[in-house]
């Protein structure tokens, strides 16, 4: 027979390592219910949409629409930079301006020469000229890894020329250290969770991106791809139950309500989606795109992450909540669970927004370089565009956490469990612990003095008060006494 202490103790490891208690299968019969014909449909979509890889197209030779190839630094040289001519700008003399001065320090400062070797391609072992001038954000040394630009029509001396470093090596290495680092503090949910991250990269590389070029609608494949991506991800990290199916319920309309506010507002404020020289050049490789939509669809995918995380964690604290106290309605639970979504509301946001700050950055600077007030610098279409997509994603943040609550609440206060299957919570599994009496009185187990035995006393509490017994020396005090008595 299973001891009280064995059960506790069976009840904890199960509680603290595995997943919630299985629900009954009515639930499990409504939630599939809502479930398999999103899942169908989502796989519909991916079917119809499937693109056969990116179209092909004649490269410009612009931006990143250019033929590359790998190069190393063999030598490095120090020259006058009126030798090599690099100034582009004549000198004036006149160092009161910022192109002045730099003309100037192009035209009599030391450049540097460097020697670079093609280690790839046709023409490998090739080697070229590159003059980099004095005040270059970029400088060389020997041996360095470098991506070159390859323009077969130019003129052979001018064909190769370096456009970046190349930082493999060093960005390898950072992965491997995350990865590395997801796995010891997350053992199998990490491993799991760098499978769900190479899979959400894979829809994204293999579906979203080549569906777009083709000319499909960015927000309809937006809107498949993160609900593929959603689907694969929840459920490989966190189990095929329950739990994570009201995550998943959750989390689309929280992807619905960001989808509807943000094609509302990025046509309100005419945001065209091109601002800049890459979504320009996207503009002109591929007329066809729809850059405000591609503008949304961004917004949908850049906001599904930090979705997931909200809505994981708010149906994992309702269901906590639950299992701690059976008892609970779902206004209680509800009441409980938005509590908790409260300060993780105010966490989730701010981080949004300083994320999108941060990488907007360099661009606030010149905005604050320039002296403009905020009103000019929230309407310009490159901020705008940040303003949008931040609000509209903390919009459906703050969004998820009610709805993900309710969901939860009322779908683990409505389980059902099978007629003679009870459910067992921890207050059913094990008897009511008194608290421990004070000393000398009679504990108050269930059931009175013949109830079962409690933790502290394995052969089970006292019948009843007794009388004090003596010890030996005040049996020998009492002896002595009788004695005298008697004579």
């Amino acid at each position: 027979m299973t001891s009280p202490q064995q059960t506790h103790e069976s009840h904890g490891h199960t509680h603290s390592h595995g997943p919630a208690a299985p629900v009954s299968q009515h639930l499990r019969k409504v939630i599939a219910a809502v479930l398999i014909p999103f899942a169908t449909a989502v796989v519909v979509g991916l079917a119809v949409f499937w693109p056969g890889g990116a179209p092909a197209h004649e490269r410009s030779g612009v931006g990143f629409d250019r033929q590359t190839e790998q190069g190393q630094v063999v030598q490095i040289e120090r020259v006058d930079c009126k030798d090599v001519n690099a100034s582009q700008i004549p000198s004036t003399g006149d160092t009161s301006q910022p192109q002045g001065r730099e003309a100037e320090q192009a035209e009599n400062g030391d450049c540097v020469k460097a020697t670079i070797e093609v280690t790839s391609g046709k023409e490998k072992g090739r080697t070229f000229i590159e003059i980099v001038q004095p005040d270059a954000p970029r400088q060389f040394h020997v041996k360095q890894g470098v991506v070159v630009a390859y323009a077969p029509d130019a003129p052979r001396d001018l064909q190769y020329s370096v456009t970046d470093v190349n930082r493999k090596f060093p960005m390898a290495l950072l992965a491997g250290i995350f990865a590395l680092a997801v796995v010891v503090v997350g053992r199998l949910r990490g491993v799991m969770a760098l499978v769900a991250l190479a899979v959400s990269f894979a829809v994204l590389t293999l579906f979203i991106l080549p569906a777009i070029l083709q000319g499909s609608n960015p927000l309809v494949v937006a809107v498949i791809g993160a609900s593929a991506i959603m689907l694969l991800a929840l459920y490989m990290c966190h189990g095929l139950t329950a739990r994570t199916s009201v995550a998943v319920l959750g989390t689309l309309i929280s992807l619905l309500l960001i989808g509807l506010l943000g094609s509302l507002f990025i046509g309100w404020a005419s945001l065209t989606g091109n601002t800049d020289d890459n979504t320009g050049l996207i503009h002109g490789l591929y007329p066809g795109i729809d850059m405000s939509g591609l503008l949304l669809a961004g917004v949908i995918i850049g906001s599904l992450g930090v979705l997931d995380d909200v809505t994981v964690t708010q149906t994992s604290a309702v269901w906590e909540l639950h299992q701690a106290d059976p008892s609970m309605g779902p206004r209680a639970l509800y009441r409980a669970g938005i509590r908790i979504g409260r300060d993780h509301i105010a966490s989730v946001v701010n981080t949004l927004v300083l994320a999108y700050a941060g990488a907007a950055l360099p661009l606030l600077l010149l905005f604050s370089i320039a002296q403009s007030d905020v009103g000019t610098v929230a309407n310009s279409e490159l901020v705008a565009e940040e303003i949008v997509r931040t609000l509209v994603g903390s919009i459906g943040l703050v969004a998820s956490v009610p709805v993900t609550t309710a969901l939860a609440a009322l779908v683990v206060s409505a389980d059902r469990p099978a007629p003679g299957n009870p459910p067992v919570g921890p207050s059913e599994a094990l008897p009511p612990v008194p608290p421990y009496p004070a000393q000398g009185s009679v504990p108050p187990w269930p059931g009175g003095p013949s109830g079962p035995a409690g933790p502290s006393d394995p052969e089970g509490p006292e019948t009843a008060p007794t009388l004090p017994v003596q010890s030996a020396s005040a049996r020998k005090l009492g002896g002595g006494r009788g004695r005298r008595r008697r004579k």
